[in-house]
C-alpha cells in the first residue's frame, strides 16, 4: 500500500479540498483516500464542487498567463540562453507560451534574411 507523507488522513480539510480538486496532479489512491476521507468528515458536496471548480480556474489563468509571456530585450542581455532558446527550441507552442511562438518565427525569418543578405553580400563583393 502506498503511503504519504504527512497521511492523508493527517491532512486539514483545506488540503484535502486542493487534493480532491486537483485530481489531475495527484495519484489514484491520494485522491480515492481524500474522498473517503472528506465523507468521513462529512464535508458538504457543494465545497467539494467548488474545490473543484477553484481548481480549474486556476490552471486556465495559468495557461493564459503562459500564453500572454513574451521575450524582452532585457531577456537577451542579462540571459544569454534565451538566444540558443529562440533557435533550437520547438515546444514553445506545445507547452502554451504562444506570444514567445510568434515572437520566435519572427526572429527567425528575421536571421534568416540577414544571413541571406550577409551571404549575398560576400558572393556579390568578393
Amino acid at each position: 500500500m502506498t503511503t504519504f507523507n504527512p497521511p492523508i488522513k493527517a491532512r486539514t480539510t483545506k488540503e484535502l479540498l486542493l487534493i480532491v480538486g486537483a485530481p489531475d496532479e495527484w495519484n489514484e489512491i491520494a485522491l480515492l483516500e481524500a474522498q473517503s476521507e472528506l465523507a468521513l468528515r462529512k464535508v458538504n458536496e457543494l465545497e467539494i464542487k467548488q474545490a473543484k471548480h477553484s481548481s480549474k480556474q486556476k490552471a486556465r489563468l495559468e495557461e493564459l498567463k503562459r500564453a500572454k509571456e513574451s521575450y524582452s530585450v532585457f531577456d537577451f542581455i542579462f540571459e544569454p540562453i534565451t538566444f540558443i532558446e529562440i533557435i533550437f527550441s520547438w515546444e514553445l507552442k506545445k507547452d502554451g507560451y504562444l506570444r514567445k511562438a510568434e515572437q520566435q518565427r519572427w526572429f527567425r525569418k528575421t536571421l534568416l534574411v540577414l544571413l541571406l543578405a550577409i551571404l549575398l553580400f560576400f558572393i556579390i563583393y568578393k
